[in-house]
């Protein structure tokens, strides 16, 4: 348990997950198990990225699953003392890069021994805390996604076109949206991905997932 302004978080710190040969195998099996469940377990995960290492493709899916779960998310560059090549902006952009589908979680640069940057980390975690709860009013909502549609029609399809007839938020830990519309057939990926981003950019859910359901208004 740690206090922070007066708050309590529970801090759950997982075995690494490195394979390090055939030896290590079956403990490494059993530690990859434990750390799957404390992201269950958990409401935030932070990924902690080696930067005398660089990023993994375990770092990857560790990341993934912290999403499909739900879950709250922030990349910690850790060892960043040890990080003599390149800056923070560099390795931002690598992370970027390799991490394009979590580009709304933060990135944190410290060292966990020298206590270097240390004070950046819990600033964050209180910002995706509120983040992963947050409630946008259903009225603020409509008129975001209505600007919206009306910015970018979607194309019709076999004499179609998607319309979408009221929002609302239906969910938070991760927070949900639910589309009436006319026809959830018509929902491209490419306009769902667009309907994210403008919702995003609206409202600070920097650091947390959003799913956006979409329902036919004749199914009520």
């Amino acid at each position: 348990i740690v206090k922070y302004n007066k708050e309590e978080f529970v801090v759950i710190d997982t075995a690494g997950m490195r394979k390090r040969g055939k030896i290590y195998e079956a403990v490494e099996k059993y530690s990859l198990v434990r750390s799957m469940r404390a992201i269950d377990r958990s409401d935030i995960c932070l990924v902690v990225i080696n930067a005398e290492e660089g990023i993994k493709e375990h770092d990857k899916h560790i990341a993934g699953y912290a999403i499909d779960s739900g879950k709250g998310l922030i990349f910690v560059v850790n060892k960043w003392d040890k990080a003599k090549d390149t800056s923070i902006n560099e390795f931002t952009k690598l992370m970027r890069a390799e991490f394009q589908f979590a580009t709304y979680a933060p990135i944190v640069f410290l060292s966990a021994l020298t206590k270097k940057r240390i004070n950046t980390l819990m600033p964050e975690v209180v910002r995706v805390g509120n983040n992963i709860k947050n409630e946008v009013k259903t009225n603020v909502l409509n008129d975001v996604i209505y600007d919206s549609y009306q910015l970018n029609i979607p194309p019709s399809y076999k004499g179609k076109r998607l319309k979408i007839y009221f929002t609302s938020q239906t969910g938070i830990k991760p927070p949900k949206f639910t589309f009436r519309v006319n026809d959830k057939g018509l929902v491209h990926f490419s306009y769902e991905r667009y309907l994210e981003n403008k919702i995003r950019e609206n409202f600070d859910f920097t650091g947390t997932p959003i799913t956006l359901q979409f329902k036919n208004r004749r199914d009520d």
